[in-house]
């Protein structure tokens, strides 16, 4: 089978491996749709575990399974997690399924012609589904069901004001999940397309990243942020974070900076007006549960964040494209489909 084997970000290369077959309780599938994650692309997040098949958001087709699968069959349309928790831990049962250190196995990258799924995930991490969604829907499953954990645990409400940093694809989904919450919401960018996207996609004001976000923001609100989401690892956007924020507010770190990266935060000023800073990575399944609902229903539009579709031996050009970030929103690589065109 082919697969697009990840070395560095500017070192990817397509190779063969041999298609494997399940064993008891796995089961062999057909990646139809795998998308390009921004963390993909952060090259200090997956060097160490280099050489490897990147690709965690799929959307699949069942090709065969191993003894003892009973749950799925042959044809079935799947999300697969990329991991799952175990349910039983000491965090697990603290509601941080992210955390959970019972379960080291996970989903082997999806930017390849077939996946064997392991035991685990087939018992714990797969889902149907449903015929309102697409493969190419599917892969946005879990980045949305990662927003859903962020906004979650800051306790976003109706009629809160949310400053979202970043219009990328995190920020974009978290503007259309807090505006189904009936939030006013402000976001920025230093991309004017993207600031265009960010109002196209429910936003009610934007700002350019490169004005005086804080004044900027006390003009269109007349008073500061409830909740601050930070999308971006740009090192300005920290800062605009610390500042926007109103008193009993939230910070929502849902990105960080490269590990090189220090960033200062005001203690003794947030110590006084009882601030609060959340970092928030990955999702549980109660979090991609509601993703895949808010999908299937149509409460969040996922078809107009998608920009390009190419097969599995462009797969290189489409990290070109995420790191540069002119274009591109989500680059979704199809590896088993035949195009009579490089792209579409």
């Amino acid at each position: 089978m082919k697969v697009s084997m990840w070395y560095n970000n500017n070192d990817i290369r397509l190779e063969e491996l041999p298609t494997p077959s399940p064993g008891e309780g796995e089961m062999l599938v057909k990646v139809i749709s795998c998308g390009i994650c921004g963390s993909d692309v952060v090259e200090w997040y997956r060097l160490p575990r280099a050489p490897l098949v990147q690709g965690h958001e799929v959307g699949v087709e069942v090709v065969e399974t191993g003894e003892g699968v009973d749950k799925f069959k042959k044809g079935d349309r799947l999300f697969v997690a990329p991991k799952v928790p175990c349910l039983k831990c000491r965090y697990c049962l603290k509601g941080h399924y992210p955390q959970c250190t019972g379960v080291k196995e996970r989903l082997p990258g999806g930017f390849a012609e077939y996946i064997l799924v392991p035991k685990i995930l087939v018992e714990n991490g797969s889902y149907l589904l449903p015929e309102s969604v697409s493969y190419d829907q599917s892969t946005f499953i879990e980045p949305l069901a990662c927003v859903v954990r962020s906004q979650r645990l800051a306790s976003i409400e109706t009629g809160q004001t949310v400053l979202i940093l970043g219009s990328g694809m995190s920020g974009l989904l978290n503007i259309q999940l807090a505006k189904s919450k009936d939030c006013k919401v402000i976001a920025t960018d230093v991309n004017d397309k993207r600031l265009e996207l960010a109002k196209h996609f429910g936003a009610d004001h934007v700002i350019n990243a490169r004005a005086d976000v804080l004044k900027e923001l006390l003009q269109i609100n007349g008073a500061k942020a409830d909740t601050v989401i930070v999308t971006t690892s740009a090192m300005p956007a920290f800062k605009q974070a610390w500042e926007a924020v109103d008193m009993g507010g939230t910070v929502v770190l849902f990105t960080v900076p490269g590990p090189d990266k220090d960033v200062i935060v005001p203690v003794n000023d947030f110590w006084r007006k009882e601030i609060r800073i959340l970092t928030s990575y990955y999702c549980g399944p109660p979090d991609i549960r509601d993703s895949l609902n808010l999908i299937s229903n149509r409460k969040i539009n996922v078809d107009e964040l998608i920009t390009h579709r190419l097969p599995i031996e462009d797969t290189a050009r489409g990290f070109k494209m995420v790191l540069e970030g002119k274009e591109a929103l989500k680059v979704i690589i199809k590896p088993n489909a035949v195009y009579p065109q490089r792209e579409r």
